[in-house]
């Protein structure tokens, strides 16, 4: 009997190396179970902070990751998600794995080559073309998980969708998996709201 395909929705905002672990996780676990298709969206640590007292040092830190944000929807929502998921990958490998932190254009100029997206869409850095629509997906994740959670936010089309999982590396093979049945498993149970440990130790972009 042939497993109908199940659609995994990861919301990512480009800046959060948590979302990137979870993201690598992701794309390892389908691959130990092809029955579920994983689609990335954009979230916004902006958008979700607006109007919050923070510390001066998030605040300037949240601040920055407004520009991106804007890139990102604007490749999404112009060319699709096999255009989003590649600049995610290069933006990633610069921005988490080498740390490429000081220089956010630069880093944005360089993964739009690598993915093979015109470099005119730096247009939307700051342009701010799809505020509306950001501002949108925003409010849509939040309908799925309040606001009082940060990214990523996982959703499997139906059931449950919540924050997480907060990764400290991304596991590979059936470890992969078996957290991807897990976390699908939870999201069929009405009333679930919350699993939380303490983080240990740093992460591990290996």
């Amino acid at each position: 009997m042939t497993t109908a395909n199940r659609e995994v929705l990861l919301y990512i905002d480009p800046t959060c190396p948590f979302a990137w672990v979870t993201s690598r996780w992701l794309i390892n676990a389908v691959k130990e179970r092809p029955e579920f298709t994983p689609r990335f969206s954009i979230m916004s640590l902006y958008v979700l902070n607006e109007g919050r007292e923070l510390d001066p040092d998030y605040r300037a830190a949240i601040d920055k990751t407004l520009d991106p944000a804007h890139l990102f929807m604007a490749v999404q929502r112009e060319l699709g998600q096999e255009a989003f998921s590649k600049l995610y990958t290069a933006w990633g490998e610069r921005f988490h794995v080498q740390d490429r932190r000081d220089d956010f254009l630069e880093v944005a100029r360089e993964s739009l080559e690598e993915a093979g997206i015109d470099a005119s869409y730096l247009e939307h850095w700051e342009g701010r073309t799809y505020e509306a629509e950001l501002r949108e997906e925003q409010a849509k994740v939040e309908r799925l998980v309040g606001n009082d959670v940060g990214t990523p936010v996982i959703s499997f089309g139906s059931g449950t969708a919540y924050f997480g999982p907060v990764l400290t590396r991304a596991p590979r093979g059936e470890e992969a998996g078996a957290l991807l049945d897990g976390l699908a498993s939870m999201a069929s149970v009405r009333g679930f709201a919350e699993l939380k440990r303490a983080r240990t130790g740093g992460l591990d972009f290996s």
